[in-house]
């Protein structure tokens, strides 16, 4: 009689992945089920999008939010300008669920340069079009007396004064990266779901903390000039240079070996690092250039309203002027 070893039967019918991923660890095996998309195409971008994340639910709760005050102003008769809402929908709000809730989730621990392009958008990108879309002034000009006074209390509060102030947020929005992908903490992100949300939450916090005060339309306490912010904007781009090129230039994988042990067939770890710094870099000084242009157009419009005011006070002056010459003849 034929012996069967009982072992060698079971495994035989295992698929030879499943198998090898059950002998590797647990580990490997959560890496292999969660980690281990198809390869990176358009297509699979498309078809790897999910809607069922907390991140998504929140986007969807503040573009409601957003759209409802814009509609309660419109219903007493005042106007919004279209461009806030297009900036704060769109880009805004847009450009966090392309990176989050798009296929491109699906690659963001298996390949860096992809969790670098959610980097760059979620710090970098949609909380400058946040910051345009002046979420703020609208609450305070559709909530009721009572939650618009508390809101205000908050705007004014100490707490938001020490992180609205700039030199704070560029410390944060700088040793931020720094800290991240140079410790432990960004291979510990990758091993956990839970804490790789979390990052992607504190990238889009960071990068409101830093813009907001500075090309903000909101009222915010003790907002800097406009020189001042375009020097603070100018120092923001060599740490984005040096950290691209850093990453560029490393002989060490980030992460560890978490990204060679997904045995990846169509994707070289250490190539894909030095493409994740050059993201890094060259989307790091775009981002800084866009910021300025942004700037002086905002420092232009303000230039030109407060030269308007000047020139209405003096036509004042000189009416009054007239008159008082008119009743003393």
């Amino acid at each position: 009689m034929l012996h069967v070893d009982p072992i060698l039967a079971a495994t035989s019918a295992v698929p030879a992945d499943v198998f090898a991923a059950t002998v590797a660890g647990p580990s490997t095996l959560a890496a292999g089920a969660e980690a281990t998309p198809p390869p990176f195409t358009v297509g699979a971008v498309l078809t790897e999008t999910r809607l069922d994340s907390w991140l998504a639910l929140g986007l969807v709760l503040a573009a409601g939010l957003y759209l409802y005050g814009v509609h309660r102003l419109r219903v007493r008769g005042d106007r919004w300008p279209i461009a806030r809402t297009v900036f704060f929908l769109g880009p805004g709000l847009g450009g966090i669920a392309l990176v989050t809730v798009s296929g491109l989730h699906a690659y963001d621990t298996t390949l860096l340069s992809v969790h670098m392009v959610q980097h760059m958008v979620l710090s970098m990108v949609s909380p400058i079009f946040l910051a345009l879309g002046a979420p703020m002034t609208l609450a305070l000009r559709t909530l009721p007396v009572g939650p618009r006074k508390r809101l205000l209390a908050i705007v004014h509060s100490r707490v938001a004064r020490v992180y609205s102030f700039p030199l704070v947020a560029f410390a944060i929005f700088v040793v931020n990266p720094f800290a991240l992908y140079f410790s432990d903490l960004y291979r510990f992100t990758l091993e956990h779901a839970w804490a790789h949300e979390l990052v992607h939450a504190h990238f889009i916090v960071t990068g409101c903390v830093f813009f907001w005060p500075l090309l903000g339309l909101d009222p915010l306490p003790g907002r800097w000039p406009y020189p001042a912010r375009a020097l603070l904007m100018l120092l923001s781009v060599p740490f984005h240079t040096v950290l691209g090129l850093t990453i560029m230039q490393s002989t060490t994988l980030f992460g560890g070996d978490w990204y060679p042990s997904l045995n990846l067939s169509w994707a070289d770890p250490k190539a894909d690092q030095v493409v994740a710094g050059g993201i890094l870099w060259a989307g790091g000084e775009f981002v800084s250039v866009t910021m300025l242009a942004v700037l002086v157009v905002q420092w232009v419009k303000q230039s030109e309203r407060e030269a308007r005011r000047v020139d209405r006070e003096l036509d004042r002056q000189e009416a009054r002027e007239r008159a008082a010459d008119a009743a003393t003849t």
